[in-house]
C-alpha cells in the first residue's frame, strides 16, 4: 500500500500553487544577475554606489532623509529600538503580544540589549488608541506592525494611526514602524508609503516578503538616527564585505512588484470571499486589508490534511503546504497573494473550493 504523501510534498507537486510569486530557489538570483553588467563594482563594507544609491532611493520612497540597508529585519529593528532607548534612558519598549520580536527572535532584544517589553492589547486584535492612552509604564518607543501578521494581517484605521502618533509625540515616545509588509497595505489605506511613514520616527521595510527579493531590509529615519544605526549595524556584524546580491535583488523586486500591490489586494479579497463560502471555513479578517489573510478550519488538522492532499492530486490546485493547529478542533494556514494568483485557472480554483466544502461537510 502506497503511503500518503505529506501535505508539504503534495503541495510542492501541484501544478497551480495559489500563494506567492513562485519557487524561492537559485533561479531567483539568476534572474537578478542576468541583466547586470559583470563589470559593475560591488559594495565594500557598506560603501559604494550600489548600496548608497539604493539607500537614497528608498529614503525618498519612504519620505525620510536617510536610510541604511541591513541584511535582516531582525537586526534593523533591534538597532532602531536600542537607539531610542539609549536616547531617552529608559530600557523599555511597547509592542503587540504577537510582535516578531516577542515570539520569533529568542528574546534577542532582551538578551542582546537588556531592553524589556511592555505588551499592549489582546493577542487577537490590533493595538488601539486606548491601549496607548492607558499605558502607565514609561517606555522609550512604541512599535506598530502594519499589518499585524500573526492575526491575519489586521490593521488599525488610518485615523487611529494618526491619533497614536499624536499621543506619542506629546509623551516623548518614539514611534517605530515594523513595515515588513508596508507596501502591501497601501491599497487599503489609499496612502503613499511616505504619507504613512510620516507618522513614524523610524521605519523598517522588508524586501523578501510581498516584494519577493532574496533577503534584506531598509531602516529609515532622520540623518542623526541613520548615522547611529550605521554604527550599530557594524557592531551587529551586519557590514558584510559585500551585500550586492541582496541589494540588486531588492531593487529589482521593488521595481517589479511595488505597482502590483493593488492587483494582489484585489485577488486576496476575491479568494477570501470564495473560502468564506465553504462549509466549515472562514478567513481572518473576513475581508482582507492587504494581500494576506488566514484561512481557518472548524476541524482538526488530522481531518483536514487528507482532504487537502486529495484535492491537490485531483485538481492540481494547491492551497498550502502547512497547517497550524489552533487547538484540538481547529487549524489554519496563512495565504499571501502574489504573481501566481493572476495566472491561475479560476474555474479550477472554484471547483477545488467546491470540493473542499463538500468534503468538509461530510465530516460534520
Amino acid at each position: 500500500m502506497t503511503a500518503m504523501p505529506s501535505l508539504s510534498d503534495a503541495y510542492k507537486g501541484t501544478m497551480y500553487p495559489i500563494a506567492g510569486h513562485g519557487p524561492r530557489n537559485v533561479g531567483v538570483l539568476k534572474k537578478v544577475l542576468a541583466p547586470i553588467n559583470g563589470g559593475l563594482d560591488s559594495d565594500i563594507y557598506g560603501k559604494g554606489s550600489i548600496i548608497e544609491d539604493f539607500q537614497r532611493k528608498m529614503a525618498g520612497v519612504l519620505g525620510k532623509d536617510g536610510a541604511v540597508f541591513f541584511p535582516s529585519g531582525t537586526m534593523a529593528q533591534q538597532v532602531a529600538l536600542r537607539i531610542w532607548c539609549d536616547r531617552r534612558g529608559i530600557a523599555k519598549v511597547a509592542y503587540h503580544p504577537l510582535c516578531h520580536m516577542e515570539i520569533h527572535e529568542q528574546g534577542g532584544l532582551r538578551e542582546l540589549h537588556r531592553i524589556e517589553s511592555l505588551l499592549l492589547a489582546d493577542r487577537d486584535r490590533v493595538i488601539e488608541l486606548q491601549d496607548v492612552l492607558d499605558m502607565t509604564d514609561s517606555v522609550s518607543a512604541l512599535l506598530l506592525e502594519l499589518p499585524q501578521r500573526e492575526i491575519g494581517g489586521q490593521l488599525p484605521t488610518y485615523q487611529t494611526l494618526e491619533s497614536i502618533a499624536s499621543v506619542c509625540r506629546e509623551r516623548g515616545i518614539k514611534l517605530h514602524l515594523d513595515g515588513a509588509r508596508l507596501f502591501e497595505v497601501l491599497p487599503h489605506y489609499q496612502k503613499t508609503a511616505a504619507e504613512i511613514c510620516g507618522l513614524f520616527d523610524s521605519v523598517y521595510i522588508s524586501f523578501y516578503k510581498g516584494l519577493g527579493g532574496i533577503a534584506g531590509a531598509i531602516l529609515a529615519g532622520e540623518p542623526d538616527f541613520i548615522e547611529e544605526a550605521t554604527v550599530w549595524k557594524r557592531r551587529h556584524g551586519g557590514d558584510l564585505i559585500s551585500l550586492y546580491p541582496y541589494i540588486l535583488s531588492a531593487d529589482q523586486a521593488y521595481d517589479l512588484r511595488v505597482h502590483r500591490m493593488t492587483q494582489y489586494y484585489v485577488g486576496a479579497k476575491e479568494l477570501a470571499a470564495l473560502f468564506n463560502e465553504c462549509h466549515g471555513v472562514s478567513t481572518r479578517p473576513r475581508e482582507p486589508v492587504s494581500n494576506m489573510f488566514h484561512v481557518h478550519f472548524a476541524y482538526p488538522a488530522a481531518a483536514v490534511v487528507p482532504i487537502l492532499i486529495a484535492i491537490y492530486e485531483e485538481t492540481g490546485i494547491g492551497f498550502t503546504g502547512r497547517l497550524t493547529e489552533v487547538d484540538e478542533q481547529h487549524c489554519s494556514f496563512e495565504l499571501s497573494i502574489g504573481d501566481l494568483y493572476e495566472a491561475l485557472p479560476k474555474d479550477q480554483v472554484r471547483a477545488a473550493l467546491r470540493q473542499l466544502s463538500v468534503r468538509l461537510l461530510a465530516l460534520a
